[in-house]
Formats: structure tokens, sequence, C-alpha cells
């Protein structure tokens, strides 16, 4: 962590933007195989609406089992962060 919130608002904002950063590679991943099928069914002329849904959840749950250390490491860094912090706000 590159700063030491000083405010529960400073931890909120910080999580808020931690949160962002942990989702953004999945729905990325979600957004650019959508597009890719969505390419590939106007190319082909295949308007079958269900045929999206396979290959997204496919490459969804291979980025989170890819991305899932990071993910997790962020997560528990934040938290660790958070309940070191907090008999500083319980006072």
């Amino acid at each position: 962590m590159e700063t030491i919130p000083v405010s529960m608002f400073d931890i909120m904002g910080h999580a808020v933007w931690e949160m962002l950063l942990v989702t953004i590679p999945i729905l990325l991943v979600a957004m650019t195989v959508g597009l890719i099928i969505g390419i590939l069914q106007t190319a082909t002329s295949i308007q079958e609406q269900t045929l999206i849904f396979i290959p997204k959840i496919l490459s969804v749950f291979l980025s989170i089992v890819i991305l899932g250390p990071w993910m997790g490491n962020r997560i528990l860094t934040l938290a660790r962060e958070i309940l070191g912090q907090l008999q500083r706000f319980i006072q």
C-alpha cells in the first residue's frame, strides 16, 4: 500500500478502488469474449442468443482461476490493513 488512510472515509474510498482494481480484469475478459462472439455471430449470420453464454462463463471461470491468487492477496492485504487500524477508529 502506498499511503496509509487516516480516516474512515479514506479507508472506504481505498476499499472501493481496490474492489474496482480486482474486478476490472474479470469484466474485461467477459467483455472481450462477448465482443468476439458477437462479431463471429454477425459474420456467420448465426443469431442464437444462448451461444454467447458458455464461452463467456468458461472464460470468466478460467480468468478467476488464473487471477484468483492475485485477487485474494489484494483483498487479504486490504482486510489486514483495515483490521489493523480498527482499534484506532473504535476509540
